[in-house]
């Protein structure tokens, strides 16, 4: 299978759609090592070779403070083997569990130290797509850019990216360094960033990567109040809890329209989600993340997937049926961009 190539930034030439690494890990509950392992290479055997991972993905070890960086340990033994038919992109910035109340830094320090023990973890010379996760906020962005853009230089990384910033610190990092790439959540339930990021990012030729592009799986059809019991992640989060009845219309809508197409509700939120690229004018590069091997093929049937104008507008006014915020219950509205516009 060779699916859609899309280029992000001069040089940055990415599979259509990406794998979120995170999902590989325990994040969405317990994970088989062997059988993440098994699903990363699959997609890779199926042309998805855009990998997004970040240092703090993953379990921490006990006893350890910080980046847990297992995630990408993982992704390591795959890249052992097979890092020429990877586009590898990776975060820094977030110190620790922000539900635990972890911070960011953005120093030249950090960023620095934080890059080596990225390359370490992942057995690599360089990183493809290096994003700032979470900005610190009491630090100009301008400052981080430049570290990172000395990363650039030495050649051990090869693109930078920002993750959840906003229209104006994006045009503020751009002023130090060309960004490759904008990180934020984006699906049929999550449009804030159509507001001011996304025309932020046209205006100055920088690629988007959707994050949760099937809204955690809610978006599918498949979650039920049972499957989210078992990740603690979602519990209690407004949108999965008290609005988990009243999101079933949105979960509804997508049914129809892939019902329509005899496609899954999976294919349809990815398609729209392409369709917005063609919209907007931009690159659009979603990175659903999933653990079984099926949903990679299942995921890549999105890339030619058609949908007609009537189905477009029914699955943007789904959008206005959406109960409870994108945000988490545990973090400050400042965490995403919107908080912050």
């Amino acid at each position: 299978m060779n699916p859609t190539r899309t280029t992000l930034a001069p040089g940055l030439e990415v599979s259509g759609l990406g794998l979120g690494a995170m999902a590989l890990s325990h994040i969405y509950g317990q994970t088989d090592p062997a059988t993440a392992l098994a699903t990363a290479h699959h997609a890779i055997d199926a042309g998805m070779t855009f990998f997004d991972t970040a240092d703090v993905y993953g379990q921490p070890r006990p006893g350890t403070v910080g980046p847990a960086g297992t995630n990408e340990e993982m992704l390591a033994q795959i890249l052992a083997t097979r890092r020429d038919e990877v586009q590898l992109a990776t975060k820094f910035g977030i110190t620790g569990n922000p539900a635990a109340g972890g911070g960011t830094r953005g120093d030249r320090d950090y960023v620095r130290s934080a890059c080596e023990a990225s390359l370490r973890r992942l057995g690599v010379e360089v990183i493809d797509l290096y994003y700032l996760h979470r900005r610190e906020l009491s630090r100009p962005i301008e400052e981080t850019v430049a570290a990172m853009a000395e990363l650039v230089d030495e050649g051990k990384v090869r693109h930078l990216g920002l993750s959840e910033v906003t229209a104006t610190e994006l045009r503020a990092a751009a002023t130090v360094h060309p960004i490759a790439a904008v990180q934020s959540e984006w699906s049929i339930w999550s449009r804030d960033v159509e507001d001011h990021v996304v025309p932020a990012a046209v205006e100055l030729g920088v690629g988007f990567v959707p994050y949760s592009p099937l809204g955690r799986g809610f978006l599918t059809g498949t979650m039920t109040r049972e499957r989210l019991a078992e990740i603690p992640v979602l519990n209690g989060e407004a949108r999965f809890d008290t609005h988990f009845d009243a999101n079933q219309s949105v979960v509804e809508v997508i049914g129809r329209v892939a019902q329509e197409l005899e496609a899954t509700s999976a294919q349809v939120a990815l398609a729209w989600l392409l369709a917005q690229g063609q919209r907007h004018g931009l690159s659009v590069v979603p990175i659903p993340g999933t653990r079984r091997a099926e949903r990679i093929d299942e995921n890549l049937g999105a890339l030619a997937l058609t949908l007609s104008t009537k189905q477009l507008t029914a699955l943007d006014g789904a959008s206005e049926l959406v109960h409870g915020s994108r945000n988490f219950s545990w973090s400050s509205d400042d965490w995403i961009s919107s908080g912050r516009e």
